[in-house]
């Protein structure tokens, strides 16, 4: 729940963002989160999706996603809920999007989200990289352009994660190791491709079922990167039925040996977890890196 006088100041800080005079009535706390407290509010000016957290901790976590869910949109490849307002009060930062209802799934509901997913992918950049840092979970997410999609998976995804799982005193030297003989065999390992447009943490659990029974993705951690990447996560934890895999190949073909490259696609989620869960990710890591 939010207290009533954190309420009364919400819906002056959004009533400012907005320039709208916006009343909180009701919160209805939603579950399904591991970093912010999330909320359905009811207003006067009807209902939204608010997020909360600590603005100590992370004072610029809703102005990244504000930019990347406007990027996604901005693709109009796939609905994404429209951003309203970002900002800070009381010691806690908010995040006001649409309220979106959910739905039943058409019956090409995964064919769909493979069209989208792909024509989102078609969406290119001069470079590897986004406008700004911004975050993967709670973890800092670097993106300095790059030419080269090895050197910026090396140098802004793999190698900062090692480092700071390393110096949290989460993995072992030995792994450091691997994680550097790995990224001098990226070159070898990737095909060329331009830059696409990623959702960047493409899980079952950043997806619903629109009221027009079509996906919904939210909860980004955007940039542009290889393609391959979004695909590899949405087989880490399942979710993602057979249908979505064959539309997306049928549509936008992947390059060959695409198979063999899931592993290395999924080495930076798996380093994400094992930093922020530890317990079998780390195996997961090792076994990844014992290929190379």
């Amino acid at each position: 729940m939010i207290d009533e006088s954190l309420q009364i100041l919400l819906g002056g800080a959004i009533s400012e963002k907005l320039q709208l005079k916006v009343h909180i009535n009701e919160a209805k706390s939603i579950n399904g989160g591991d970093i912010n407290k999330t909320f359905r509010i009811g207003t006067n000016e009807g209902y939204f999706f608010l997020k909360l957290n600590n603005a100590a901790l992370y004072p610029d976590l809703f102005q990244q996603e504000y930019a990347g869910l406007t990027e996604l949109r901005n693709a109009q490849a796939l609905t994404v809920p429209k951003p309203l307002a970002y900002g800070e009060t009381a010691g806690k930062t908010f995040l006001l999007l649409e309220n979106i209802n959910k739905g039943t799934a058409i019956g090409d509901f995964w064919e769909n989200f493979a069209a989208g997913l792909s024509k989102q992918h078609l969406r290119t950049n001069p470079h590897f990289g986004y406008m700004s840092p911004n975050y993967i979970g709670t973890l800092k997410q670097y993106n300095t352009p790059y030419n080269s999609w090895p050197v910026f998976y090396a140098f802004n995804r793999l190698m900062p994660l090692t480092k700071l799982a390393y110096d949290r005193g989460i993995i072992e030297a030995g792994t450091v190791k691997q994680v550097e003989r790995l990224c001098k065999q990226l070159p070898q390992i990737f095909p060329a491709e331009k830059p696409a447009l990623l959702h960047g943490d493409l899980w079952s659990g950043n997806f619903m079922i629109g009221p027009e029974g079509r996906a919904c993705v939210y909860d980004p951690s955007v940039y542009y990167g290889h393609r391959e990447v979004d695909l590899a996560m949405t087989r880490l934890f399942g979710g993602f039925d057979t249908r979505f895999y064959y539309a997306y190949q049928s549509i936008y073909p992947l390059a060959p040996g695409w198979q063999q490259r899931i592993g290395v696609c999924q080495l930076y989620p798996l380093l994400v977890h094992t930093i922020l869960f530890g317990g079998s990710y780390y195996s997961s890591v090792r076994e990844v890196l014992a290929a190379y």
